[in-house]
């Protein structure tokens, strides 16, 4: 009986090491597949509720290094019908904000199914704003890919960190 203890106790201690491995490898194949389901898919044009719930998301997973509470500047779908009145609003806001300045260490998200429009929006509310005035502040452009260098263009000389998150 002692002898068979021994050889039970023995295996014990063989597998352990086989079976913490075995998990380990379960538990990395859960983790891939956890960042394989965060990806997220832009939803329908058209979708306004969808698109609300959708850009915090796409602004949370790019925080980066960023603390503070994003400011997040939206458009509806055009086919709104208040979207001409919706898009001057946000031109304004955004506008305001840029001639107040922004301070360090914040973030600034830009999204909407009508990038073309917003892409039109941050051209405005950049116009004005000084070369390298915006270090230590990302923004996000969540739109097409198509609308991406105009964005880049006007963004690149504030010394902003810029993310594009192209909307697919």
């Amino acid at each position: 009986m002692n002898k068979t203890m021994r050889a039970l106790l023995l295996a014990s201690l063989v597998a352990s090491p086989l079976l913490l491995a075995g998990c380990g490898n379960k538990e990395e194949a859960v983790a891939n597949e956890a960042t394989e389901a965060k990806k997220l898919a832009a939803p329908a044009r058209d979708d306004d509720a969808g698109w609300k719930a959708y850009l915090p998301q796409v602004v949370q997973e790019n925080m980066g290094t960023i603390t503070n509470n994003p400011f997040l500047y939206y458009l509806p779908p055009e086919s709104d019908p208040e979207f001409e009145a919706k898009y001057e609003r946000q031109v304004e806001a955004a506008t305001t904000a840029m001639k107040r300045g922004v301070q360090k260490g914040n973030l600034l998200a830009f999204g909407s199914p009508a990038s073309s429009r917003m892409a039109g929006l941050i051209e405005t509310a950049f116009a004005d704003v000084q070369p390298d005035s915006l270090k230590g502040v990302r923004i996000v452009f969540i739109g097409d890919a198509s609308d991406n260098p105009r964005v880049h263009a006007v963004v690149a000389p504030t010394g902003a960190d810029y993310v594009f998150v192209e909307a697919k």
